[in-house]
């Protein structure tokens, strides 16, 4: 079985949004004809409680960008984004939310972010999206998503870490590059990991099981 994972396609995400993405609506249209090709679709979603810790607002004297320690992990602190029941943590307008069987969601706990749609930073929580995916059966996994050097990153390593046959589709895919080189370097770790890279026309057409 095949399935299609959404990687956090927010509101706050988008342009004009808490956390922008460059570019990232444009992810949206590939991910629905994609929808269209593969058996099974699942969305991670960003679900921040008000005083996530990865927030920079929660920390005096802090500011957007910078690296703290906090419980025994590096964290980079980011603006307020994704909080929970707000309209900036709803999946994007325009897709297809009609064709997503299954939505998980991460980053709930106040102390420790959670990029993977696996596993939180340190790994010492699941969110159930693989045991999900195993419940269904599924052994191959296509990724699009917000972002490409962070989110969809951490949870294509994951992917392939578990078992699946893992494949980034890079045209759904649009990065952050906080640092120049971030993008091309995710692109090159995942390759290393065994993830591979492709594009919306090299997913066959009715791909199935």
């Amino acid at each position: 079985m095949k399935a299609l994972i959404l990687v956090d396609i927010q509101n706050d995400f988008l342009p004009g949004g808490a956390l922008p993405v460059a570019d990232g609506d444009a992810v949206v249209p590939v991910v629905n004809r994609l929808m269209r090709k593969l058996p099974l679709t699942v969305a991670t979603q960003d679900w921040h409680p008000p005083d996530h810790k990865s927030f920079a607002s929660q920390h005096e004297g802090r500011s957007v960008g910078e690296a703290i320690q906090w419980k025994g992990l590096e964290q980079i602190l980011w603006p307020d984004h994704c909080v929970q029941g707000t309209p900036g943590a709803e999946l994007a307008p325009g897709l297809a939310v009609e064709r997503i069987e299954e939505t998980v969601r991460k980053g709930t706990d106040p102390d420790i972010d959670s990029y993977s749609g696996f596993f939180d930073n340190g790994h010492r929580k699941a969110t159930g999206l693989a045991e999900l995916l195993r419940a269904r059966g599924v052994q191959e996994a296509f990724l699009c998503g917000l972002a490409t050097d962070v989110c969809v990153k951490y949870t294509a390593l994951d992917a392939a870490k578990l078992g699946l046959r893992t494949h980034v589709v890079l045209d759904g895919c649009r990065g952050v590059d906080l640092r120049p080189g971030d993008v091309d370097r995710a692109v090159a770790e995942m390759r290393a990991a065994g993830v591979d890279i492709l594009r919306e026309t090299d997913v066959p057409e009715a791909a199935g099981e």
